[in-house]
């Protein structure tokens, strides 16, 4: 896919209290200016502003998503780029959950917005948040508005991989099935190791593992996803920094009936309270390398439980795609923490997986094979750019 040279375009992507911005050229991936506004609703707030040469940051209470966006002009104007001047050719949002009715981009009018609010019980930390910040762009935008949603690269599962073993009449009814997220990541990472491979994604077999403090991992087979770890909501799946993965669904009612709590609270410590702060207190993975180097015995029951799930996957994901060229490692943790990748692919040498502990500890920002020359399955770190994904998704639409 090539672009043509045209305005660059401002991604979005809004939080339940934060807003992160980024303006990128498509074409060439240029960004032009960053920031992040913090806190939005409370008492206090927080807003930076990166144009990649200089930074400016100040504590301001933000009031709503509509007072976010004026901040976001106000940055614009006082630190540059002018966004008036550079000439904008869209806005483009990033949307967590799709459902059913999106499988592609698209563009906002007032039809689409309600249909992703109707999805909103589907996402109801992500959708809502969503929604405000797309409002508050289009009264600020005159230009094409698109939505991207991190569920459109997993719409075309296959039916046995996207569907759960309960009535079929009720998942039908109430629109349960397995939707994935992290979508944009593992499509963009997946062909950029491709690309950096000199690989047709018509040919090529990939796991991505996109690890962060969400985690989530995708089978990957001539450019579509045949599986992914993430379901009906982004819980499912892989040990998280607050979020158990997979448990036993029975775990839910027991809680209820053991001890006492309720579904709002359960819901809440599955999703804020487990992962590897549940087990150990810590979620940020260079503090728990520190416990795990003083000997801390919680530090690394976590760490073994986090990357026994990881090797799971890795197992049962080359057996689906039945053939496997490489292993990608991306997002916070999976692109700066060589701990992971190679606790992940240790002893598994007999299945073609061979790291080379010197390419794996080096330090990069860039897209590179950490595996042995000689490895018939290749390990790679890539790193990854929703922003870039999601500009070049709505100039393509628009343009």
């Amino acid at each position: 896919m090539s672009w043509t040279a045209a305005g660059p375009v401002l991604v979005i992507n809004s939080g339940s209290s934060s807003l992160k911005y980024q303006l990128v050229v498509p074409d060439t991936a240029e960004v032009l200016a960053s920031g992040l506004i913090e806190q939005i609703g409370e008492s206090s707030g927080r807003i930076s502003h990166s144009t990649g040469e200089q930074s400016w940051t100040r504590e301001d209470p933000v009031a709503d998503h509509g007072a976010a966006l004026t901040l976001l002009r106000e940055q614009f104007a006082a630190h540059g780029p002018d966004l008036d001047g550079v000439g904008i050719t869209a806005v483009g949002h990033r949307v967590v959950h799709g459902g059913s009715r999106f499988s592609d981009p698209v563009v906002i009018d007032d039809d689409v917005l309600v249909e992703i609010e109707k999805l909103s019980p589907l996402a109801p930390l992500h959708n809502p948040a969503a929604l405000a910040g797309i409002r508050a762009a289009r009264e600020r935008f005159a230009v094409p508005h698109v939505a991207v949603f991190d569920t459109a690269f997993f719409a075309g599962l296959p039916a046995a991989a996207s569907t759960y073993a309960i009535p079929a009449e009720l998942a039908a009814e109430h629109a349960i099935k397995k939707y994935g997220f992290h979508g944009t990541s593992h499509e963009f990472v997946s062909r950029r190791a491709a690309e950096v491979l000199g690989r047709s994604t018509e040919d090529f077999r990939v796991i991505v593992f996109h690890l962060g403090n969400g985690a989530s991992v995708s089978a990957v087979r001539g450019g579509a996803a045949i599986e992914t770890s993430m379901g009906l909501t982004p819980l499912q799946g892989l040990v998280m920094g607050t979020r158990s993965g997979d448990i036993d669904p029975s775990i839910y009612p027991y809680l209820h009936d053991a001890a006492g709590l309720s579904i709002p609270e359960i819901d809440t410590l599955l999703n804020k309270r487990s992962g590897l702060k549940g087990l150990c207190g810590d979620n940020d993975f260079r503090v728990l390398d520190r416990r795990i180097a003083d000997g801390d015995e919680a530090a690394e029951r976590a760490f073994a439980v986090y990357v026994h799930r990881l090797r799971t996957y890795l197992g049962a994901y080359a057996f689906a795609l039945g053939r496997l060229d490489a292993v990608v490692f991306t997002a916070g943790v999976g692109e700066n923490n060589a701990r992971v990748r190679a606790a992940a692919t240790a002893d598994l040498e007999h299945f073609g997986l061979v790291l080379d502990e010197a390419r794996n500890t080096e330090r990069s920002r860039s897209a590179r094979v950490v595996s042995a020359t000689d490895s018939p399955v290749t390990i790679m770190v890539v790193p990854t750019d929703e922003e870039l994904a999601i500009a070049r998704k709505a100039e393509q639409l628009v343009g």
